[in-house]
């Protein structure tokens, strides 16, 4: 909308060309989400706990958690709500990279909420059930993987890149769908399984969304994509606008759920943010980069699933319980060190994604 308005003004001025530079406008959007999530947070605290929505605990989980009950959740609303207008007044709203990206968003956000009010609010301890859960996740993923594929107005949309190697892209044909579905809806879960401390799935998401939006505008950037031989991508850098929203009011959400947390996401801010980034990472053709960079998300999902299945067929559990941040906890290390420590990897994680802009 304000880009809109600067479009107009650069007539009467043309000072106001300088808001049509992604760069600037990134960084704008990433202010302005974390002004929102700032000055709207303290408000947002205190209606959810007018409106009693605590979050209950878990008797099985660490002992150290039972203080937690009772904490506002649902705070994703707050972010969603911060990344969704800071991308409206941003970003070029002629762009089908950003409608398609804040449609799934929001999607995966109903999705979210109707999990966390039948648990918060109806007291239902089952929330919204697996089936239906994933039944939506399914229609989201995969309508935004079909209108993807369908859209695509270059060949390098739906090729697979591999890092490090300059000319090898494969072309992936009707597989694109599978690979796009599989992204949204699994790292929808898997940031979902990590938000299980305060702060440790916020800011991993941060930093991932700050990366994604670097090969976002490089993508984007016909100049920038053929120096550094990535496939470029016509529109999609108008997707670092999202990027930086999302960082912007991931941070600013941060400084409430920071520990010891205020509010927590809940399945609101988890799915939807999940979602995005691994719908992003598809756009941006950087899907095994991406599982990199999210190799906090990866791990904690593996951790579960191992869990499972060494139960499963041996009887024995591999952690002492899962997801792994819970084995650490277990182990006697502070939640702080446990979350700290994973930021550490994520960021280690997320510059050796960024290396591989460089090295091929």
């Amino acid at each position: 909308m304000l880009y809109w308005l600067t479009q107009q003004l650069t007539d009467i001025n043309s000072g106001f060309a300088v808001f049509g530079y992604i760069t600037l406008r990134s960084i704008l959007g990433a202010l302005t989400a974390l002004l929102i999530s700032l000055l709207l947070g303290p408000w947002f605290i205190r209606r959810l706990v007018q409106q009693q929505v605590g979050q209950p605990i878990r008797k099985l989980g660490p002992e150290s958690h039972f203080s937690k009950a009772g904490t506002p959740t649902m705070g994703g609303a707050l972010i969603l709500f911060s990344i969704v207008t800071a991308t409206l007044l941003w970003a070029d709203l002629s762009n089908r990279y950003v409608w398609v990206v804040i449609v799934v968003t929001l999607v995966f956000g109903v999705i979210g909420w109707i999990d966390d009010y039948r648990k918060l609010v109806l007291q239902d301890s089952e929330g919204l059930p697996a089936r239906w859960k994933y039944l939506g996740q399914s229609v989201g993923g995969l309508a935004a993987a079909v209108f993807l594929y369908w859209t695509a107005d270059v060949p390098e949309a739906t090729e697979l890149i591999v890092p490090f190697f300059k000319d090898v892209a494969i072309p992936l044909g009707v597989f694109y769908i599978v690979t796009t579905y599989f992204m949204v809806v699994g790292f929808s879960n898997a940031v979902n399984l990590t938000d299980g401390l305060d702060g440790l799935a916020i800011m991993p998401s941060v930093f991932v969304a700050a990366a994604l939006g670097i090969f976002a505008y490089v993508a984007g950037h016909a100049v920038f994509s053929d120096y550094l031989a990535l496939p470029f991508l016509p529109g999609s850098g108008e997707l670092a606008i999202y990027c930086g929203a999302l960082a912007g009011a991931g941070l600013g959400f941060l400084w409430f759920n920071t520990y010891p947390a205020q509010i927590f996401m809940g399945d609101i801010g988890a799915l939807a943010v999940g979602a995005a980034l691994g719908l992003i990472a598809v756009i941006v053709r950087q899907e095994l980069v991406f599982i990199v960079m999210a190799g906090v998300f990866v791990m904690e999902t593996v951790s579960v699933i191992l869990q499972v299945a060494s139960f499963k067929l041996t009887g024995k559990r591999i952690f002492r319980m899962a997801h792994v941040h819970h084995h650490f906890e277990l182990k006697g290390w502070p939640e702080p060190r446990v979350i700290v420590r994973f930021w550490i990897i994520s960021v280690i994680l997320v510059l050796a994604g960024l290396a591989t802009l460089k090295i091929r």
